[in-house]
């Protein structure tokens, strides 16, 4: 338990058991009591950034009432927040005072990698709380995207005391700021033989939980097909990126042992980028892999009208891209300059205008533009919906990502109806610092309301090249002692 100093320090955070319990015995009348300013609910991934999770969770529940702090790897966020909203309900009808202060003020934490974050989001979605409550990030992953897109870094946290007190501090200052949730299907003939559902790397704990096989009963479900269907905020990734971070996953899961640091886990990132070939892709990637060689693209720039997405041949990966935040915290979008946004009406990618931005890779060199000022990858498109269309036996199968979570995806080689479609979905609060990347289409301080020109120059194989000569992101980067002479 926290001592007494402890405990007044922390007691706009402390939320009363009766409140978190349910058929608690209530003493005296909270008519008139004061809530706490800031009360919150914290789920940990006990899994998470090595023994940091567990270590994490130990320091909440010293601090906080323990029963207000939740380990993910015992019980689901969404039997948790049913449960307590329930009870928060329960208690506003008798007109408990403190339960409908903190209906009213509640703000979420979670700590895990961007997957444990998604996980948590989507719950907030399904659940159409009256009182949505915004969610801070804390960065427990190898990417950390989610935390940093929003102001609260990419390295793995302090776990003591006082950092934990410093971070609820943070959250209590922390501005509300809404993100676009989008929704992704898959749909395909079912194939005469063999399988089709997704393969998780190794079967990882919490793998494509935003990714599942629909029920018969679910409206999308379609006779004679396979219907998949799963959400994101982040990012949707296919192609060689993806296949890098599914050998990752795969690595992590054989040899957990070597996976305790996120400075190690970085760099055995990029090692497996190279021996996957990602930064020699002409060499070892058949072009029949490429994007464009694999599906016909589609985008709906304006709502009702679909029309064909060019997608040049080289590309061997496409992100489309919610946040500002992509491998590790750079920015494959970039912020246009006034020329761009007027020839090809593009805009700076908010977290919050219904569109998402459609970003192309060649491979990891090219990727290196992203560390140049306003650099960026190739501007494919902005757009309210995306589809993916298969061609007929293309390929086997391809490698796909949603939010650091990635797949093996069988594709019936017997059809041609292999459908993936990116659609808009709704809107979460989310929790952002003052110094959040991410920008709103309604903030004043968003680039749009100013006339700042940008260089943002498209030649982006020059900085590739010249970037080659010094150390890249960790998703990009080759490691000094990787002996280039000994990959295949």
């Amino acid at each position: 338990m926290a001592s007494h100093s402890d405990a007044n320090s922390l007691r706009d955070f402390w939320i009363p058991g009766h409140v978190l319990v349910p058929d608690s015995v209530v003493e005296g009348s909270n008519i008139d009591i004061e809530g706490p300013k800031c009360p919150v609910l914290v789920f940990v991934n006990s899994r998470s950034g090595g023994q940091l999770g567990g270590e994490l969770l130990k320091t909440y529940r010293a601090l906080l009432n323990e029963n207000q702090v939740f380990d993910l790897g015992e019980e689901a966020p969404d039997k948790v927040l049913s449960r307590i909203y329930a009870n928060l309900e329960n208690l506003r009808l008798q007109g408990d005072h403190i339960a409908i202060q903190i209906m009213e003020k509640l703000r979420l934490i979670v700590a895990g990698g961007d997957g444990t974050a998604g996980w948590l989001l989507g719950v907030v979605c399904d659940l159409k709380l009256s009182h949505p409550p915004p969610i801070a990030t804390v960065p427990l992953g190898t990417g950390n995207n989610l935390p940093f897109a929003f102001g609260w870094g990419k390295k793995n946290p302090g776990t003591d005391e006082q950092a934990v007190k410093s971070f609820l501090d943070q959250v209590m200052k922390a501005k509300e700021m809404k993100i676009d949730n989008w929704h992704i299907l898959m749909r395909m003939r079912a194939p005469k033989q063999g399988p089709c559902d997704p393969i998780p790397p190794l079967e990882l704990p919490h793998s494509l939980h935003a990714f599942h096989r629909v029920s018969e009963a679910d409206e999308l479900n379609k006779e004679g097909f396979h219907t998949f269907r799963g959400g994101f905020w982040n990012y949707f990734s296919m192609g060689m990126d993806a296949q890098v971070s599914y050998a990752f996953h795969s690595e992590r899961k054989l040899h957990p042992e070597k996976f305790k640091n996120q400075l190690v886990n970085q760099s055995t990132y990029a090692k497996l980028g190279c021996t996957q070939g990602w930064f020699f892709a002409p060499l070892f990637h058949p072009p029949s892999s490429n994007i464009a060689h694999l599906a016909k693209v589609k985008v709906m720039k304006t709502h009702g009208g679909w029309e064909d997405l060019q997608i040049p041949s080289s590309i061997r990966s496409i992100v489309c891209l919610n946040l500002p935040s992509f491998s590790g915290g750079l920015n494959p979008w970039g912020t246009p300059n006034k020329m761009k946004r007027r020839d090809r009406d593009l805009t700076p990618p908010y977290v919050d205008d219904g569109l998402i931005e459609v970003v192309g890779f060649r491979d990891a060199w090219h990727g290196l533009v992203l560390l140049a000022p306003n650099g960026h990858g190739t501007r494919l498109a902005q757009a309210h919906r995306i589809r993916f269309e298969f061609h007929k036996g293309a390929a086997e199968y391809t490698f796909m990502r949603i939010d650091g979570e990635p797949w093996k995806q069988p594709l019936p080689v017997d059809d041609d109806t292999v459908l993936v479609e990116i659609s808009h979905h709704g809107q979460v609060n989310m929790l952002a610092t003052h110094d959040s990347k991410s920008k709103s289409v309604n903030d004043p301080s968003s680039p749009h309301h100013n006339d700042v020109e940008e260089d943002d120059s498209d030649d982006e194989e020059a900085k590739a090249d010249e970037y080659r000569k010094f150390g890249a992101a960790d998703t990009f980067k080759i490691p000094d002692e990787v002996d280039l002479a000994h990959l295949s």
